[in-house]
């Protein structure tokens, strides 16, 4: 956007200067009276003069507008061919250092000499900066810059203009301390989004973020007390993810943050109790790696979307989410370890539209009864599309032809908003062939039914996809399970697919994983 606006300014300037009309002979002649502008002499051209215009004249903050809208890159490459670019690079608002991949699999003496060289080229544009930033990248993977270079950046670059400050360090760099005082005392109020990582942020005070409406710590060292502090004067937050935060035990999202509409908790590994009582989410993401003592989501009735990631999951979503989320319309589920059914409830998902729900390898019990999960159809009267994931590896259900009496025929309820069902690890499963007959018997609203015996990844021949013309290996078992799981697919389903509906098979390679 900014080299296209240079090029029309230009473009109108070179207008202006050349603007002629024809006489009555036909020739033409120029009808400005203005000056020309003055050109340059340049000794390196033939002859030893050049003829150089210096550019449009235009006024310093028209410049540095539209220096300010040019990626960081090109607008460096513009300081460098040109003087009035130059002087606006001194105050270009949007600066990013980034470097990481080229320091991977070098040895200590390289890695260090490249931290040398990156410290050098930071230096030289942040010290001579002399405008207003606005946004500040700090993204230093697998490089180990000094914390006292890091400090010096960061006094800088954190001034009362501030909008976007990002830092992201290598892995083992938690034991930086973010200078948190620098966003004390009025001078953090202008940050509107603040991105840390592998750091330790410890606030001993409140802090006055008045504007911040995203933060994202990951990998960062801080207690919920020291988030509170962080948080306290956030009126106007938005969203907030933590992700990997371990020092945090207890957490509490207050219901003074009106405006949180987007809440992300992601293996916080010691996190033992959670109370959220923000009125207004709409989004939850919420994945512990061990079970909570506490977990309370409080009052968060506008909640419309909640992705969950835990232990029994399903069980908890269908007798409790109901009554806690009313008007939930889209619900992910991602259950570690699920020993018992679903359970069949008279609460109601009145408004659920979306349900997708995944089982990791290992995640099921032998006994498992996927028929279960009719629970949620029943309940979920507005339901259109269902997803299911079953990674099979690990988990020995009974198959349909080992056991071939009769299936199942389940409590009739009809569904007539269900279109789309998606079924990802199809096997011979019998309650899981079971759960797609009752899925085929009782919706007359079905568009789309597609069973995939794969991952959901592989494609049906990979020669036309995959750069080495090879698939990634599979275990012999899981690739007899699919064709196996194929034939139970022709055996007791395709012929009950009604006509109105595209139904589509996910089959193993042809080419790498035939039997």
């Amino acid at each position: 956007m900014g080299l296209m606006a240079l090029n029309l300014l230009m473009s109108i300037q070179r207008g202006r200067r050349r603007q002629r009309i024809q006489t009555n002979d036909g020739s033409l002649t120029s009808v400005s009276k203005r000056k020309l502008p003055s050109f340059q002499q340049d000794g390196n051209s033939e002859g030893g003069k050049r003829m150089k215009y210096p550019g449009p004249v235009l006024p310093e903050e028209i410049w540095c507008h539209i220096h300010s809208l040019m990626p960081m890159q090109a607008a460096a490459q513009a300081a460098c061919v040109s003087r009035s670019f130059l002087h606006s690079w001194r105050c270009y608002p949007n600066l990013t250092f980034s470097r990481g991949i080229q320091c991977r699999n070098v040895n200590a003496h390289e890695a260090d000499e490249i931290a040398t060289n990156l410290t050098t080229k930071v230096d030289r544009s942040l010290v001579k900066h002399t405008g207003s930033m606005k946004k500040l990248k700090l993204e230093f993977y697998n490089c180990n810059v000094k914390a006292c270079d890091l400090d010096r950046w960061l006094q800088i670059g954190v001034t009362p203009a501030i909008e976007e400050l990002t830092v992201w360090l290598s892995w083992d760099r938690k034991k930086y301390k973010f200078p948190w005082p620098l966003l004390s005392n009025g001078s953090g109020n202008s940050i509107r989004y603040l991105n840390l990582s592998n750091c330790a942020f410890r606030p001993t005070v409140r802090l006055g973020l008045r504007s911040l409406t995203k933060l994202c710590l990951c990998d960062v060292l801080i207690t919920g007390d020291e988030l509170s502090c962080l948080l306290d004067n956030a009126f106007v937050l938005e969203q907030l993810s933590l992700q990997r935060c371990s020092k945090i035990i207890s957490l509490k999202i207050p219901s003074w943050l009106r405006q949180l509409s987007d809440l992300e908790v992601f293996e916080c590994e010691r996190l033992q109790a959670m109370e959220i009582e923000a009125q207004y989410l709409s989004k939850i993401t919420f994945a512990a790696v061990n079970e909570l003592g506490q977990l309370s989501f409080g009052k968060a009735l506008q909640l419309k979307i909640l992705e969950l990631y835990y232990y029994d999951a399903v069980c908890y979503a269908r007798a409790e989410l109901p009554s806690i989320f009313p008007s939930l319309e889209s619900l992910t589920i991602f259950s570690w370890s699920e020993m018992a059914s679903a359970p069949m409830v008279p609460s109601k998902f009145s408004y659920l539209k979306h349900l997708s729900v995944v089982f990791p390898a290992g995640s099921l019990s032998p006994t498992y009864d996927h028929c279960s999960l009719i629970s949620f159809f029943d309940a979920s009267p507005s339901l259109e599309t269902f997803s299911l994931q079953v990674v099979p590896i690990g988990a020995k259900h009974p198959s349909i032809f080992a056991d071939p009496s009769g299936l199942r025929k389940m409590r009739e309820h009809r569904h007539d908003k269900l279109k789309n069902v998606k079924i990802v690890g199809f096997s011979t499963s019998k309650s899981l062939v079971e759960l797609t007959c009752h899925i085929l018997e009782s919706t007359t609203s079905l568009e789309y039914l597609t069973l995939d015996t794969t991952d959901g990844h592989s494609p049906p021949r990979c020669s036309s996809v995959h750069r080495l013309g090879k698939c990634f290996p599979i275990d012999r078992d899981v690739i007899l399970e699919a064709h196996r799981a194929l034939l139970a697919i022709r055996t007791y389903i395709q012929g009950i697919v009604p006509s109105k509906v595209k139904f589509t098979v996910g089959k193993p390679c042809s080419h790498c994983h035939a039997v």
